[in-house]
């Protein structure tokens, strides 16, 4: 089986990231508090201009992607995943990865840096735009651990979908959809889609 992982609100808890520091930050720069707990990004959890969001991602993202841990259980489950004869692969749309300028360079390097640091095995990374269908059917992948609400729309119209539970995908049910809570938790159900025991 072919798997596809997302790494922002999959490989890494950025849902409470955005919170923690979004909380502090857009204060004390723009007196603006949460708006919406519920909302994907910067610019909905603090209704916010687009613009600023773009200050303060351009501002903090190497702070996220640096510092900020894997999910507890990744790593160990990606490789039971390969011993098992998966092929791993990671799919991310993270900021900056698109670019074909220094900065894009420096973050792919520093994705490719995080996923050793964490243990993270994979077969191949793919560094993609948001909308992850197109790459998907292009490279055969057989499911997909994903967050983003339209990505977890569309994909499972194909493919089933791993939905990695956060506030702000409540509303994602229906075939082809499964939600999991930890990583481990994700396994069990790789396992029972495998063995078509779940539904």
């Amino acid at each position: 089986m072919k798997i596809g992982i997302d790494i922002d609100g999959v490989l890494t808890d950025i849902e409470q990231w955005q919170l923690d520091y979004g909380s502090k930050i857009i204060f004390e720069q723009y007196n603006k508090n949460i708006r919406n707990s519920n909302g994907y990004n910067i610019k909905e959890i603090f209704n916010i201009e687009e613009r600023l969001e773009d200050e303060f991602w351009e501002k903090y993202i190497y702070e996220y992607a640096i510092k900020e841990p894997a999910r507890k259980f990744s790593g160990e489950v990606t490789n039971k995943l390969k011993k098992d004869g998966n092929e791993i692969y990671i799919i991310t749309a993270r900021y900056f990865t698109d670019r074909e300028d220094e900065n894009g360079q420096k973050m792919r390097d520093i994705v490719i840096n995080w996923l050793k640091e964490n243990k993270i095995y994979y077969d191949k990374i793919i560094f993609s735009s948001e909308e992850k269908l197109d790459v998907c059917i292009k490279n055969n992948i057989d499911l997909m651990i994903e967050d983003k609400v339209e990505n977890i729309n569309t994909i499972s119209k194909e493919i089933p979908v791993i939905c990695f539970d956060s506030r702000y995908n409540k509303e994602c049910k229906g075939k082809n959809i499964y939600r999991c809570y930890s990583w481990y938790d994700i396994y069990a159900k790789i396992e029972d889609i495998k063995n078509k025991t779940i539904q």
